[in-house]
């Protein structure tokens, strides 16, 4: 006779290995703007930790001003479980460690719940390369963002030139063509 705690303890250890799962086929719930087009389905999801370069240079809208101008983002890629599966850097471009790379352009921006963070993100792929996890990229989405914002103060004529590191963190979600 099968021992009941037994079985008990076997099947309640299925069901936390299935609520623990990552559930990549799940879309996030995200403004209307941010929407992926149709006919693309979730591929992979990516949380990232890392830095939004800005550099302190002249005032868009007065030279003889001075702002932290974004530069670039530049963050460990990493799976659900927490390994690191690729990087983030100027382009901006997602590259694997399978050597597969998306370069994306912003398609919509929204600021999120978070006044403190970096906006969310749509972009659209508009160049992939190899044969990996971002070869068939289309979309990709920055959401659920933490700190990166330029710096409050401190650019001025003086610092003119000077990068600073912003540390974030955000979830990046890829989309490809349903198959």
């Amino acid at each position: 006779m099968k021992n009941p705690c037994a079985t008990t303890l076997a099947s309640l250890a299925a069901i936390l290995a299935g609520c623990a799962a990552p559930n990549v086929g799940t879309n996030p719930l995200v403004p209307e703007n941010l929407k992926v087009p149709a006919g693309q389905t979730l591929s992979l999801v990516s949380p990232a930790t890392g830095v939004q370069i800005y550099e302190c240079g002249t005032a868009k809208t007065d030279p003889a001003k001075f702002e932290w101008v974004f530069k670039a983002p530049e963050a460990d890629l990493f799976d659900l479980s927490g390994k690191k599966i690729g990087k983030h850097y100027a382009g901006p471009i997602w590259e694997s460690n399978d050597g597969s790379k998306v370069a994306g352009e912003v398609k919509a921006r929204d600021d999120g719940p978070a006044a403190t963070a970096i906006p969310w993100l749509l972009l659209a792929a508009k160049a992939t390369s190899g044969n990996g996890v971002f070869a068939r990229a289309q979309s990709i989405q920055r959401l659920y963002t933490v700190g990166g914002k330029a710096p409050a103060g401190g650019c001025s004529k003086a610092q003119l030139g000077r990068e600073a590191g912003v540390p974030y963190k955000a979830r990046y979600y890829f989309y490809a063509s349903k198959p």
